[in-house]
């Protein structure tokens, strides 16, 4: 039975960070694409950024490139994503996913992944 449990969301003003986490169980963690995608109210699912935990290659949206950080924790099986310079238009539930079928040039569609967490809520204040 395959879980992802997310944490570390909540609510901050614009500027500030916040660190999501991503536990994964009943799931072979390694050599694997994980990824973060957000939702807003009324959009599509997008995403933000996606690492290979196979060797720590990481992949990000052009929207946060600078600003959010994927990194990964193996003998935790855990996923973060660190979320610094946060906008107001940062706001959108965040997901982890894994069980990634696609190609390496598409890691940040959603289409591809198979589990997913059940999310956690980012609110981001101007």
């Amino acid at each position: 039975h395959v879980q992802l449990v997310e944490s570390g969301g909540g609510s901050v003003q614009a500027g500030g960070s916040l660190r999501l986490s991503c536990a994964a169980s009943g799931y072979t963690y390694s050599s694997k694409f994980m990824g973060w995608f957000r939702q807003a109210p009324g959009k599509e699912r997008e995403g933000v950024a996606a690492i290979y935990t196979g060797d720590g290659r990481t992949y990000y949206a052009d929207s946060v490139k600078g600003r959010f950080i994927i990194s990964q924790d193996n003998a935790k099986n855990t996923v973060y994503l660190q979320m610094n310079s946060l906008k107001p238009e940062d706001t959108a539930m965040y997901y982890c996913a894994a069980d990634y079928g696609g190609s390496w040039y598409e890691v940040l569609l959603h289409e591809h992944y198979n589990y997913w967490g059940q999310g956690t809520q980012v609110t981001v204040s101007s």
